[in-house]
């Protein structure tokens, strides 16, 4: 890779580091509706946008999951099909409308998944990757049937600590290749080769939806960003689509505070760790601020909730499905996903809710 991501940024990342997932919640508390969802008063309607306040239409209600971490043990199987039926039975209603919300019970429309959707594909062999993907498609079969899309997450490329796993990276399913077959994410139309190209787009209601591939994979390991001819697409991408407010899908954050606590309290590091945030925030905000219709960022990762509102975008890390990777909670978060309200003005309201997962039970 060259530009502005390079291996330099990417230096002391192990393959089996519990760091990917670490920091903690700086905003938000273990509430199971939270209401971090007051239209951000940073944001600028799209174009021709008349209707504010009280007069704005919701366009989209969408549920974000992430982090399912979905393998055979802890009943984790169990967990997921709970989280699908939760959102299919309209389970949020009551937390939503406590919470303010308008129109709790209605339905939502689609899925996205932020990614990190098996337990891991790094360290082990073919068979195990395969009756974790098998369990997950299960799930999904017999718990939801509308649309749902995904993002890559760090722990569903197989392989890349190629010791453990038994790999030696020229398998054809290497790396993210396996996780977009599963997921039936065709590559960009300017990649050429599967190995990168997790990221695409497509409009929903009114709303433009751009998923992006944040997990970039490197000899000993991994790093959050987005690789150059990513970025072009991305470039492109909103050019053609200024029209429309927009979303945008990550698994690892573009931005969030929940790594903040780690950075500034443990001793050993005194730095925001390439691994847990994109390390090329810098060129995606000023790609955002040339794009005002880019209204909100959701991202997973971290098992933890925020809410950072910069620079006329909200950003909303998702806290996970699988909590404390199906052991309880996480720190402050407990196992859950959001419902997120997309409106005709280009705001957007957000709520994280407890499916009312217990862990051992």
């Amino acid at each position: 890779m060259s530009g502005e991501i390079s291996r330099r940024g990417a230096l002391g990342i192990g393959l089996g580091m519990g760091a990917s997932l670490a920091g903690a919640t700086l905003l938000g508390s273990r509430a199971l509706a939270q209401p971090d969802a007051k239209p951000n008063p940073g944001t600028t309607p799209p174009p021709g946008a008349a209707k504010q306040g009280p007069a704005r239409k919701r366009l989209v209600r969408l549920a974000h999951i992430t982090d399912t971490h979905i393998k055979p043990e802890l009943r984790a199987p169990e967990g997921v099909a709970a989280c699908l039926t939760h959102i299919r039975e309209k389970k949020y209603a009551e937390a939503l409308a406590s919470a303010g919300a308008s129109g709790g019970g209605d339905k939502v429309d689609l899925i996205l998944h932020g990614g990190d959707v098996i337990f891991d594909a790094i360290d082990v062999g073919a068979d195990r990757v395969q009756q974790q993907w098998d369990l997950y498609h299960k799930a999904v079969a017999d718990n939801w049937s509308g649309p749902i899309y995904h993002a890559v997450g760090n722990h569903d490329c197989w392989g890349l600590n190629k010791k453990v796993s038994g790999t030696t990276g020229e398998e054809e399913l290497w790396g993210k290749r396996w996780a977009m077959k599963e997921l039936k994410i065709k590559p960009a139309a300017n990649v050429d080769t599967m190995a990168f190209g997790a990221y695409y787009s497509f409009d929903q209601n009114g709303w433009h939806i751009v998923v992006l591939d944040s997990v970039q994979v490197e000899p000993g390991g991994y790093f959050g960003g987005i690789d150059d001819a990513q970025f072009d697409w991305l470039k492109g991408d909103l050019l053609l689509n200024k029209m429309y407010p927009t979303l945008v899908l990550s698994h690892i954050s573009l931005f969030t505070a929940t790594v903040l606590d780690r950075a500034l309290n443990d001793k050993r590091e005194r730095v925001v760790h390439p691994a847990l945030m994109c390390i090329d925030y810098g060129r995606l905000k000023k790609l955002f601020l040339e794009n005002p219709q880019v209204k909100v960022a959701l991202s997973g990762h971290m098992h933890l909730k925020d809410r950072v509102d910069y620079c006329g975008v909200s950003y909303f890390c998702g806290g996970a499905v699988c909590g404390g990777w199906w052991k309880g909670p996480h720190k402050e978060c407990d196992a859950g996903y959001s419902v997120v309200d997309l409106f005709d003005d280009g705001t957007v309201e957000n709520r994280y809710v407890g499916y009312g997962w217990k862990a051992g039970v």
